[in-house]
């Protein structure tokens, strides 16, 4: 036997003691309806793919190694299943921890797979994407001047990572431009500044959150403490900026949410055995006082920020502002394999306190508020949520989709962001009912208690 025979029969022995695993373990775990497939299909659908692979290996045009072969295998398992799964090796691994401590280098873009084209969810604040004028929506469809599709998410996300300083060339097709754009972006090591704050008018504290990192919960108590400090008992209540919010850290998203709230419910998760469902509750103490909360939330709010905004909404402690949220209601596990890889799997729907699930369908601000006209016309951000994404997971509770439009931008001056200036209107509003109502003088909050938070989950995304 040649060394290549004997690898192939090597792998095609690991092959069938991974088969014998997995049929082990879908035999002790499930039956009737819950296992359709007998071992001996699994068997023979194992042969099936040692056939292939044996085919590959002769007959393909190119020579490809083993190793990438499985690779793409698995690529194409985990794609498969929803948009959010997918086999990560060695070097993409290690790129995601970095990324999730919130440093790293690349472009600063938020992307997902819909359709054979890489779509932008939402550039990040101060990054190369940002300041090149990347939009929500965008269709990528060539990196350096090759076409991707074919490619998987990881694969063209690690075709624009590269070195600091590097250029690289996006060809993207964006609604209202009549030929695809041509945009030249030069990579850098990408700093996200989790939690952004300022005062307004002397009397509102502005909060925004980019994305939900390990820097998030750190930034928004130096937030709160700089606010209360620059305004005193001038402050009348929060902006929460979510606005194009891709997501993040699912312990971040529960810390944040329990930064507003002094008791209830945040969120809970429902995974494929009832055994793996738990919920977590806020603990005492309300870091914004009390005060009222205007939470913007538009079509770029996923994931993290629409588990905040639900929080917060179904606990009736913030005025959800702007358009319907992307409707990212699952969770992501990380699971480490062997040879240094990672796989993210779909494990859990999450739900908010009232038990809906937002999956494919998102968050319906309690005040619908699209940005001014003028603004639209200069940013024309398709239409591009979760149940647009190619085989998203269906929403268990039987909601039938709506799908809105959505033109939103984020982090303008306060003059030209109109969704911004009708937030300080409401909290403005607000103040002055509360003052009428008691006589001239403005509502006192509660003494501010200081949380301390030890959420210890899983890293989900």
């Amino acid at each position: 036997m040649n060394k290549k025979s004997f690898k192939f029969v090597a792998v095609i022995a690991a092959l069938m003691l991974l088969g014998t695993s997995l049929a082990a373990i879908a035999d002790a775990g499930n039956s009737g309806k819950n296992n359709p497939d007998s071992s001996t299909d699994t068997y023979k659908q194992l042969n099936l793919f040692g056939d292939v692979f044996e085919m590959v290996r002769a007959d393909y045009v190119d020579p490809i190694s083993d190793k990438k072969l499985i690779e793409y295998a698995l690529n194409g398992m985990l794609s498969s299943l929803d948009p959010h799964s997918s086999y990560m090796n060695a070097k993409e691994a290690k790129a995601m921890d970095v990324e999730n401590t919130g440093e790293f280098g690349g472009l600063g873009i938020e992307v997902t797979m819909a359709n054979g084209v890489i779509k932008v969810i939402s550039p990040i604040d101060d990054t190369p994407a940002a300041r090149a004028g990347m939009q929500a929506g965008d269709l990528i469809i060539e990196i350096d001047g090759k076409p991707v599709t074919g490619m998987s998410l990881n694969d063209a996300v690690s075709k624009m990572r590269g070195k600091v300083g590097s250029k690289i060339l996006l060809t993207v097709i964006r609604k209202g431009e009549k030929a695809p754009l041509k945009i030249t972006l030069t990579r850098a090591v990408i700093q996200i500044k989790s939690v952004k704050y300022r005062v307004i008018n002397g009397n509102v504290g502005y909060i925004r959150i980019t994305m939900f990192n390990a820097q998030t919960q750190p930034g928004m108590l130096k937030a709160f403490k700089s606010i209360r400090k620059k305004t005193g008992k001038k402050l009348i209540g929060y902006v929460l900026d979510l606005r194009n919010n891709p997501g993040g850290l699912l312990d971040q998203a529960i810390a944040v949410s329990d930064d507003f709230l002094n008791k209830g419910e945040i969120v809970s998760t429902r995974g494929r055995n009832s055994d793996d469902d738990r919920a977590d509750y806020a603990t005492p103490g309300d870091m914004a006082d009390g005060l009222p909360v205007v939470d913007l939330i538009n079509g770029g709010s996923a994931s993290a920020s629409e588990i905040v905004s639900g929080a917060l909404q179904d606990n009736h402690r913030a005025i959800i502002v702007g358009t319907q949220s992307f409707g990212k209601g699952s969770v992501q596990t990380l699971f480490n394999v062997p040879g240094g890889g990672m796989v993210r799997l779909t494990t859990a729907r999450y739900f908010t306190p009232s038990g809906r699930s937002i999956q494919a369908e998102g968050i319906t601000p309690d005040i619908v508020i699209k940005p001014a006209k003028i603004v639209a016309d200069q940013n024309p951000f398709p239409t591009i949520h979760e149940a647009d994404l190619k085989g998203a997971l269906k929403n268990p509770d039987g909601t039938p989709v709506k799908k809105k439009t959505d033109t939103a931008d984020e982090d303008k001056k306060l003059e030209s962001d109109y969704q911004l200036l009708r937030a300080v209107d409401l909290l403005q509003g607000i103040s002055l009912y509360k003052s009428n109502i008691s006589g001239g003088t403005p509502a006192k909050s509660s003494p501010t208690h200081e949380k301390e938070h030890a959420h210890d989950l899983n890293l989900n995304k």
